[in-house]
C-alpha cells in the first residue's frame, strides 16, 4: 500500500454542510474501496492564484491516505463526475514526502492540544486582575 495525498478545491458557492457532504463523500469512495484515512484537513476558503471557471475564491481540502494504486483512478472519477470540484492533484508521497507530513501532522496536533491550556491560563489572569 502506498501513501497518497489529494487536495481537492470545492466551489465557493456551498454552504458549509454543502462543503462537508461533499468531502464526506470523497471519503466514503475512498474507504468503500478498502484505503485507510490517515489526515483529512479543510482549509477553508482561500482566493484561488488565477481565476478558474470565473470564480476567484474556493473551499480547499486535504486527505492523505494508504492505499493500493488501483483506488486512485477511482477517486479521480469521482472527482470528475461531480459538479462541485473545481481542481484537484492525487499524487504519492515517498518516503521523505510521507516522513514530513507525518512531522507536520504532530506539530499540528501539538499546537492544537497547547492552545486550549494557554487559553485558559489567560482566563484565569484575566479573572484574577
Amino acid at each position: 500500500m502506498n501513501t497518497y495525498e489529494t487536495v481537492f478545491i470545492l466551489t465557493p458557492v456551498l454552504s458549509d454542510e454543502q462543503m462537508k457532504e461533499a468531502v464526506e463523500k470523497f471519503r466514503g469512495v475512498l474507504e468503500a474501496e478498502g484505503a485507510e484515512i490517515v489526515n483529512d484537513e479543510k482549509w477553508g476558503l482561500r482566493k484561488l492564484a488565477y481565476p478558474i471557471q470565473k470564480k476567484s475564491t474556493g473551499f480547499y481540502c486535504l486527505l492523505e491516505f494508504k492505499a493500493a494504486p488501483t483506488i486512485v483512478k477511482k477517486l479521480d472519477i469521482a472527482f470528475r463526475r461531480d459538479e462541485r470540484v473545481i481542481r484537484f492533484l492525487t499524487f504519492r508521497l515517498d518516503k521523505y514526502a510521507a516522513e514530513y507530513a507525518e512531522k507536520r501532522r504532530n506539530l499540528r496536533a501539538s499546537k492544537a492540544n497547547t492552545q486550549p491550556a494557554e487559553a485558559a491560563a489567560e482566563a484565569t489572569e484575566a479573572k484574577e486582575a
